[in-house]
């Protein structure tokens, strides 16, 4: 996102700013942050005392908040709409992932346990071809 360095055990994630150096970063007003995060458009963690602490995913967001507003002619409500959309998409993708790898998973324990199943045949029990024709053998009396 930018060259700024994290504190060690940091990343992106992490909320590390207080509001005036994110007001700084973002390009925002630090009362422009404030009504964001009363609007639910941009929340940051909260120290123990409750002062706001930004993340850079944070700054990111504020940016594009401001991008949206200012080039893109989108209103708050419409960017609020655009950041919860964008989430939901995030969180079916990760789920998608998710069910990927199950679905992956089912098919190689399925691969498996046909295995162990030809495995176990014994030589009286053939598999046969659906293209081959079948004959059956009889015992002469």
């Amino acid at each position: 996102m930018t060259d700024i360095p994290f504190p060690p055990g940091a990343d992106e994630d992490t909320p590390v700013f207080v509001i005036s150096v994110a007001a700084q970063l973002s390009g925002l007003h630090a009362q422009t942050l404030r009504g964001y995060d009363r609007m639910g458009l941009v929340s940051p963690g909260r120290t123990a005392g409750g002062g706001r602490r930004y993340s850079m995913r944070d700054i990111a967001l504020l940016r594009e908040v401001q991008r949206l507003s200012q080039h893109e002619g989108v209103n708050l409500a419409g960017i609020k709409r655009i950041i919860e959309l964008e989430r939901e998409v995030d969180d079916l993708r990760s789920r998608i992932a998710e069910l990927t790898e199950e679905l992956a998973a089912a098919y190689t324990a399925a691969e498996q346990a046909a295995a162990a199943v030809h495995a176990s045949y014994r030589n009286e029990l053939v598999p046969v071809r659906r293209q081959t024709a079948l004959v059956v053998w009889r015992p002469k009396r």
